[in-house]
């Protein structure tokens, strides 16, 4: 440990300096997950010292980052102290690139919203440097208005995201092909940016706040105008060797079936997203002799459709029905599959298109599951809407900059 003369070595500094900043980091995280806590229940759920967890919590209060939060009697001694982390002393940014808007977020440090931007998204079309640009926009305004220091900007994207060592997209639905967004997004803020697939991010969103809280294994399906997964194991990501894990979407459901955006044919993305179950209402509807008034936005398009599902009579409401049905079959086969294959104690639906969707389907989407998927698994998982409503995506890309404070001990 020390070197002639009593001088430690660099090696022995680093240790200590390692060991300090992994205690740091286990009571920091014990106290933002299940604070607020005394240090007589930090001794006990972490194992550390009396003297450990007392010199890190010294540390911790004086830099302003974990503060007093009252006080609880104590068995025949002194009122112990809780403590909890200041969620007002850091903010983080979360954006969700979508392919039917950009959001930005600004959150405090536990993740309660501050304030947001929406930037609409006209045609499906992410253009990259338009994307780029309406986040720059987006960040100015935010980062301005921010009253305590912003620890970085986590993003959401439709796609595999690959970090060389700066974050690439690889978008195959929305044209983005090896897009260099970190690098293009430097021009615009030198805060930390975090990058990752927006599936992901609802899902780390939903395991720290919502309904994947308490699962260690558990499947998230994104609806949106597409369809992806993120897939937690063991509490954290499965990404694959090339981080594509999760691409629940491109699983075939129909050989030679309908033309996906990724250029195959019978994916399941194809039946079960907002953009083709309106292209499918599209197509029938037009076959039974009607005709169908599009909104200029795919949000309201599918409201449209689930509208005239909840009664409308005629060929308009029948086939709004028929086209319903065959999406909760399609979801409900993809998740015993999910079931079958993967074992997950959850399986939980969110998105914008999930979250509209799944109200009314989610009968038939349970029914067409269990069916279809081994009974014993299946009896040990349960199929659940995210809790978090639609900006999950957003929230949980904040949780990438707000992670790296965790788990750095600050």
């Amino acid at each position: 440990m020390t070197e002639k003369g009593g001088r430690m070595s660099d090696e022995g500094r680093r240790n200590v300096r390692d060991l300090r900043r992994g205690n740091r980091a286990m009571l920091l995280r014990r106290l933002y997950f299940h604070g607020p806590l005394s240090r007589q229940e930090l001794v006990q759920t972490t194992g550390l010292s009396s003297a450990s967890v007392s010199n890190v919590i010294a540390d911790l209060i004086e830099a302003g980052i974990v503060v007093e939060a009252g006080a609880v009697e104590s068995d025949g001694g002194r009122p112990r102290i809780l403590l909890r982390v200041d969620t007002a002393r850091f903010e983080a940014i979360g954006v969700d690139v979508g392919e039917t808007r950009i959001r930005l977020e600004r959150f405090d440090l536990g993740l309660r919203e501050l304030a947001s931007v929406d930037v609409p998204v006209f045609g499906g079309l992410l253009d990259p440097k338009a994307v780029v640009s309406a986040i720059a926009v987006g960040l100015a305004e935010l980062t301005a208005g921010a009253e305590a220091p912003v620890l970085g900007v986590g993003i959401g994207v439709p796609g595999t995201v690959q970090h060389q060592p700066l974050a690439v997209v690889h978008g195959q639905t929305v044209g983005w092909d090896a897009v260099p967004l970190e690098e293009l997004l430097r021009a615009y803020t030198e805060l930390p940016l975090f990058v990752d697939n927006g599936a992901t991010t609802m899902g780390q969103a939903e395991m720290w706040f919502g309904a994947g809280r308490g699962a260690d294994s558990a499947v998230f399906l994104l609806l949106g105008s597409g369809a992806g997964a993120s897939v937690i194991v063991d509490g954290a990501p499965f990404r694959g060797s090339t981080t594509s894990a999760g691409e629940w979407g491109h699983l075939n459901a129909v050989y030679d079936g309908r033309l996906c955006r990724c250029g195959a044919r019978g994916c399941l993305e194809a039946y079960v997203g907002a953009e083709a179950v309106i292209a499918r209402y599209r197509e029938a509807v037009e076959a039974a002799g009607g005709a169908f008034e599009e909104a200029d936005d795919e949000e309201e398009s599918l409201r449209r459709i689930l509208a005239l599902a909840d009664g409308a009579p005629g060929a308009a409401g029948e086939v709004a029905r028929s086209v319903l049905d065959e999406t909760a079959v399609r979801i409900g086969l993809g998740i015993a599959n999910v079931v079958n294959f993967l074992n997950p104690q959850r399986v939980i639906i969110g998105g914008w298109a999930g979250l509209a969707m799944a109200p009314r389907l989610l009968p038939r989407i349970k029914e067409v599951a269990r069916g279809h998927a081994l009974r014993l698994p299946y009896s040990l998982t349960s199929v659940e809407l995210g809790a978090l409503g639609p900006d999950a995506v957003a929230r949980g890309a904040a949780t990438l900059p707000v992670a790296r404070f965790l788990e750095s001990g600050a």
